[in-house]
């Protein structure tokens, strides 16, 4: 037995743990949210990955995100994180896009079994999961998590039937446009915050990131 995962084997089994080991994740966006999805799953066994973010680690994020540290700014967010993934489990294999999702991306030369929507652009979100849906690739896509404080209040539902969320709200508006069927997404029932700035909380985006991995690892797995 792998001692790094005997925990999770003892729990799951032998042949869900190979499950995961032998799946490829794509995560989208390496923020609060994507962050968290990302360790969560390397520390579940998740062993192959496509990691995608065009950013470098900036002051600002180190309030809720898992790669910032006064140590890692103004180095990109996919360095980063392929370092940590790495320092967790030397036998993980990464392709790593440090680019924007976008029409001109590369994410789609690359297979991946499930992807998790992390990127908060509303036309690249759109298209992202347009994509998704015509190639038949299982994703799950994160709504806003910015001025929410009840971490309560987040769950995992179909787009349509979401509230309170102004991201959702775009891309519900947009999804006959893009020629979107119905499809589960994170969010939050919570009144957003009257604030102007987006101001986030660290429970509330990486218990987003924590459910965006669970529902993978249980698809994986089921």
């Amino acid at each position: 037995m792998n001692s790094s995962f005997e925990r999770i084997i003892a729990l799951i089994g032998t042949s869900n743990f190979n499950k995961l080991q032998d799946a490829t994740v794509a995560v989208l966006g390496l923020g609060g949210v994507g962050g968290a999805s990302l360790i969560a799953l390397a520390r579940s066994g998740v062993k192959n990955f496509v990691i995608v973010d065009f950013d470098k680690v900036a002051k600002s994020n180190i309030n809720r995100q898992a790669f910032a540290h006064e140590s890692t700014l103004s180095m990109y967010k996919t360095d980063v994180a392929e370092k940590e993934l790495l320092d967790i489990n030397p036998e993980i294999k990464i392709t790593k896009l440090t680019e924007a999702f976008n029409k001109d991306s590369s994410l789609f030369n690359y297979h991946f079994d499930y992807l998790i929507d992390c990127i908060d652009k509303v036309d690249d979100k759109l298209l992202l999961i347009k994509t998704c849906q015509e190639k038949n690739i299982p994703f799950i896509s994160s709504m806003g998590t910015a001025k929410k404080m009840d971490i309560k209040k987040l769950e995992i539902t179909k787009i349509s039937k979401t509230s309170y969320d102004p991201l959702a709200k775009a891309i519900r508006r947009k999804m006959k446009e893009f020629n979107l069927r119905d499809f589960y997404c994170l969010a939050s029932t919570e009144e957003p915050a009257n604030i102007d700035v987006l101001g986030s909380y660290m429970p509330v985006t990486f218990t987003s990131g924590l459910m965006l991995a669970d529902f993978v690892i249980k698809k994986i797995i089921e």
